[in-house]
């Protein structure tokens, strides 16, 4: 009996949606990461994407706890001699906050090629609308994780 390894004609990519209304940023970033690299996956290889993609949308009406809006700073170098931009986090939710949902995610991706391809499968929108109805993506409970902590 072989060991079953999975390949690219093997592996049937899966589209999840996710609500980020009301969610906390940093847990809903280490939720999506997860489905991203396919831990819950039977076929879970840690080297090679098994194919899930994740849709996010209003990322707009994601929450911060605690003084993050205001204290947590992202810092930006141009590369020309006082080129340092620095934006707290309120700045740039009110410019872009498909931005802060996708670096929250990829900050907790690999810092490989194999990272690069997992960001590649996140789709985020700042409201509820997406162009991805075609692929009939299943909505994922995020509340399932915080279910299973509050019952141990």
């Amino acid at each position: 009996m072989s060991t079953f390894f999975p390949s690219s004609k093997t592996i049937e990519p899966r589209w999840y949606l996710v609500d980020a209304d009301g969610q906390v940023l940093g847990r809903l970033a280490a939720r999506i990461a997860g489905v991203l690299r396919g831990k819950a996956n039977p076929q879970f290889t840690p080297f090679m994407s098994t194919g899930e993609h994740v849709v996010v949308i209003n990322a707009a009406k994601v929450r911060c706890t605690g003084q993050k809006l205001d204290g947590k700073l992202y810092h930006h170098f141009t590369g020309t001699p006082g080129g340092l931009k620095t934006r707290s986090l309120r700045e740039r939710m009110a410019k872009d906050p498909e931005r802060v949902v996708r670096d929250a995610v990829e900050g907790m991706l690999p810092k490989s090629r194999l990272g690069k391809q997992l960001g590649a499968k996140l789709k985020v929108y700042r409201g509820a609308e997406h162009p991805h109805a075609a692929q009939e993506p299943q909505p994922l409970s995020l509340a399932k994780a915080r279910a299973a902590k509050a019952a141990h």
